[in-house]
């Protein structure tokens, strides 16, 4: 059977009876008055790998293999190292290491739109309404790096947040990328170059030979160098808010590490090949590059847009688009690029450090439409966490015999990010406060301590 976990009524019960039983009145006046305990990190760092436009759980970390034709799909299923568990069988070196996994099958929330699920996939806080037309504005939360950046900022010359290759979208941005209201100087350092072309640099991090270190002192010379160098300004989060971010800018502008961390080229072919020469394998083993050297959020987007050839997990099969195509690229790709992280990290004595989080905005329908598809479905769909303390060969949650509804636990987007922070040492009750001056917590749901040893 599936190693499943969640919180029974007799558990919760018994917490209680033992807080009441086991303290005296006035004892347990001391402890509501006693300040909290800072949360203890079980990771340095996350790598969240957002899968933009909805991996399905059948394709994936559900298959229903025993379903109809029309509910179990394309493909079988492949066993795992874990009994009773099994994964989608076009993954099968994922599915060889499913001991090191955490697989979260009992996620859910109820936006069923791209920019709004995605909004909510990227800062865990659901939007005012489930929109397509959705648009990012200073009124919406700021992403997960932001926060962390805000309150726990990595060392002086490091970017705390990076996020690259795209930014999102759907018709319009997504919401959800930057600092928003907190403002320019938490945005991430964001790179909109491909990571597996030949010529990859980091162009906001590179001086022109007449340029100077100490002329860096001056707030107007760099100032001038942005505004010679215009393509900074698409390709960089940073230059667009270096008024708010000047100290930062120039930090990272002088730290010769954490430059050489966007050098691709010191890596050995062999391990840029296990990776795959593709921009989401070369950028996931950047993230680890990045992480490796202090960097404490990395947001890796799988793709640009929600779907289409060499593009994200939305395979509704409109326009009589194969499906199956789609998925002989889409699956193999993962199954290469996710083992490559993990492997490489704990080859590095990275990945008890390290938490890797694998998401979509949601999963996709059990039934496969009259298009071919599937189409969207946020009512239940998968995540994957790896390292930083989570446990290892573990299943939290399940499904019903069609992967449409949670039978057992459940797991929401504010849940998944308060897991996150108090990874990381954040409190997740922390509270931030926006253009209007009110205070509002990092996270509206509770950690998911089940998934941590």
């Amino acid at each position: 059977m599936p190693h499943t976990s969640f919180p029974s009524r007799r558990a919760v019960l018994r917490v209680g009876g033992a807080s009441l039983l086991g303290l005296s009145f006035p004892e347990m006046l001391r402890a509501a008055e006693a300040p909290k305990a800072k949360h203890r990190a079980t990771a340095k760092s996350v790598i969240f790998l957002h899968q933009w436009g909805g991996p399905g759980q059948h394709e994936t970390f559900d298959p229903k293999p025993d379903a109809p034709d029309n509910v179990r799909g394309w493909y079988g299923a492949t066993k795992t190292k874990l009994p009773g568990v099994i994964f989608g069988e076009r993954i099968p070196k994922i599915a060889a290491m499913a001991d090191k996994l955490t697989i979260v099958r009992c996620m859910q929330h109820t936006m069923k739109n791209h920019n709004s699920a995605g909004y909510y996939s990227l800062t865990g806080v659901a939007p005012p309404t489930d929109d397509q037309r959705l648009r990012d504005s200073l009124e919406l939360f700021p992403a997960y790096g932001s926060l962390v950046d805000k309150l726990a900022p990595a060392p002086k010359g490091v970017a705390t947040f990076v996020a690259y290759p795209h930014v999102i979208a759907d018709g319009s941005i997504t919401p959800g990328q930057h600092a928003s209201f907190l403002g320019k100087a938490h945005s991430p350092l964001f790179v909109n170059q491909d990571p597996s072309r030949a010529d990859f640099k980091l162009p906001e991090l590179t001086l022109p030979d007449n340029l100077s270190v100490e002329r860096l002192e001056s707030r107007k010379d760099i100032l001038k160098l942005i505004d010679e160098q215009s393509d900074l300004l698409e390709t960089s989060l940073v230059a667009q808010g270096l008024d708010e971010s000047y100290q930062k800018a120039v930090a990272m502008l002088t730290s010769p590490r954490f430059k050489q961390a966007f050098d691709l080229t010191k890596e050995s072919k062999k391990t840029r090949d296990a990776y795959g020469r593709t921009t989401y394998g070369q950028g996931c083993l950047l993230a680890r590059r990045v992480v490796e050297a202090g960097a404490k959020f990395v947001n890796v987007y799988f793709s640009r847009a929600i779907g289409g050839k060499g593009q994200g997990w939305d395979y509704h099969g409109f326009n009589k688009e194969s499906v199956t195509d789609r998925l002989d690229e889409l699956l193999p790709m993962t199954d290469q690029t996710l083992p490559a992280l993990l492997t490489d990290l704990e080859d590095r004595g990275m990945l008890d450090d390290t938490l890797v989080v694998w998401v979509g905005e949601f999963g996709r329908t059990p039934k496969i439409s009259s298009n071919g598809g599937r189409d969207h479905w946020p009512q239940c769909y998968c995540a994957v966490l790896a390292g930083g303390g989570a446990k290892r060969g573990f299943v939290y949650g399940a499904s019903d015999k069609l992967g449409a509804y949670s039978t057992v636990g459940q797991a929401r987007p504010e849940d998944l990010a308060a897991t996150m922070f108090e990874a990381l040492g954040i409190d997740p009750e922390t509270e931030v406060r926006d253009k209007l001056n009110r205070p509002l917590p990092i996270a509206r749901g509770k950690p998911m301590r089940e998934l941590f040893s």
